[in-house]
């Protein structure tokens, strides 16, 4: 018999007892999922994820002291917290921090009124090493990319990639799915997954989100091309 799959562990870090409460009790009668603890601030967030090496963060962005993104930061460069996945959690008017915190290491984020099916998939997809780009928000995380100063220094990497790998990471940046991305090339999902695989390698990123990052960091794709 097939031993079931251990529960996500989830850390919950927010300002707002009664948002974790609501997060705890969804995750709590989810199969699968384990609310592990709960933070009110981003020191606390920092501490608990060393103690407790949670498998997702679900992090918001603006709390007291130290910050969603400063805690995103500490945790995703941190050795013993190196694994762990950040999830951020964003509103309509905090969109221009989602840059930074995907700079900081996050792997993707979500609004706040996600239905709580979005919500348990994005958990899942970030713990599973993918991520979580919301579409309705994307155009607002590129524009606050043209408030950073437009392109920096090519990464490191960047010119060891193919072009067809070069056409992988731009599809990528303007968040296309893999399935999308092998039908626009006309390509096997598999071997679109092979060419994210030694774009991650080559571009030592963590994840997708930070392939979206090199992308227009680099230049590579511009805000409002197509």
């Amino acid at each position: 018999m097939t031993a079931a799959a251990p529960d996500i562990a989830v850390l919950l870090a927010d300002d707002h007892a009664l948002m974790r409460e609501s997060f705890r009790a969804l995750l709590d009668a989810s199969p699968g999922y384990a609310a592990v603890g709960e933070a009110g601030n981003g020191t606390e967030a920092v501490r608990m994820a060393r103690q407790l090496r949670p498998d997702v963060v679900l992090m918001d962005v603006r709390m007291p002291g130290t910050d969603g993104i400063e805690a995103t930061r500490q945790i995703c460069s941190a050795p013993d917290t190196a694994d762990v996945k950040v999830l951020i959690l964003t509103t309509f008017d905090l969109d221009e921090y989602v840059y930074s915190a995907l700079r900081a290491g996050a792997s993707g984020f979500l609004v706040k009124d996600t239905t709580a099916a979005e919500l348990l998939t994005g958990i899942r997809l970030v713990a599973a090493g993918e991520a979580l780009l919301a579409p309705r928000v994307t155009r607002r995380l590129i524009a606050a990319f043209t408030g950073q100063g437009g392109p920096a220094d090519a990464p490191r990497g960047l010119e060891m990639i193919t072009e067809r790998e070069r056409e992988v990471l731009g599809l990528i940046a303007r968040g296309l799915s893999n399935t999308e991305i092998a039908e626009h090339l006309h390509l096997g999902v598999g071997t679109v997954k092979t060419h994210i695989t030694r774009l991650l390698s080559k571009l030592g990123a963590r994840d997708r989100a930070q392939l979206v990052i090199t992308a227009y960091e680099s230049g590579l794709v511009r805000p409002g091309a197509r």
